[in-house]
């Protein structure tokens, strides 16, 4: 049996970008957390073919707010609560016009690298054939370095297919979509990547026996090390 050192893709961008919640800023990012889950759970009403009205959206927005800010331990005031949940129909309503509105999530893939450590990489859709997506709640364009360095890690996970980066920006009114298609990263790109991930993957990896991993497997050598 082969052991391997898995690590998930949002391992390697909070280690390689470590975005500690400051102070005060505790609000947006449960906002942020209950679109999400907001989303996710229309996406896959929407797979199962079921309908879900925005009432019931909304109502699972709130609640998922509520756990986050408790479980930050900080207090919302109503105004501020009202303000986090107003933008919910408006996301929901773009979300429901834009590209992705009924496909499904990709299965996770594996990137091995070395044959040494597994990286697990899964965009939030695609259309199965050559698309991914991956879906932001606010606007990253250009991509900021952490969402960047995800997006790399989903191209090499998807070579076969083509990436876009979809925001819809809640931050303004009406909820403005903008969706740009992210260039493959070049040889140096890609090289620094896999070097990256996997010195993250064996300090902070789970060992796994690679022949009982069902998940599709992207081999990669490890580039060398860059002279000084």
């Amino acid at each position: 049996m082969t052991t391997v050192r898995t690590v998930a893709t949002h391992e390697v961008v909070q280690v390689a970008y470590p975005r500690p919640v400051e102070e005060g800023r505790e609000i947006g990012r449960a906002a942020g957390k209950a679109l999400d889950a907001t989303l996710s759970r229309l996406s896959h009403e929407r797979a199962q073919t079921r309908r879900i009205g925005t009432q019931a959206l909304e109502a699972l927005a709130a609640e998922t707010f509520d756990d986050e800010i408790a479980a930050a331990g900080v207090e919302a005031s109503p105004e501020e609560r009202g303000k986090a949940l107003a933008v919910v129909p408006g996301v929901v309503r773009a979300f429901r016009q834009s590209v992705l509105f009924g496909l499904a999530r990709p299965r996770s893939r594996l990137l091995l690298i070395g044959g040494r450590v597994g990286v697990y990489a899964q965009p939030d859709f695609w259309d199965g054939r050559a698309c991914v997506y991956e879906l932001k709640t606010y606007r990253a364009l250009p991509p900021p370095p952490d969402v960047a360095l995800q997006l790399r890690l989903f191209q090499l996970a998807f070579p076969e297919a083509s990436l876009s980066l979809v925001c819809l920006d809640r931050h303004v009114t009406p909820v403005a979509t903008l969706v740009a298609v992210i260039p493959p990263p070049t040889p140096e790109e890609t090289a620094e990547t896999l070097r990256l991930a996997y010195r993250v993957a064996l300090e902070r990896g789970v060992d796994k026996v690679f022949e009982y991993i069902e998940n599709p497997v992207l081999r990669y050598d490890l580039p060398a090390d860059r002279a000084p």
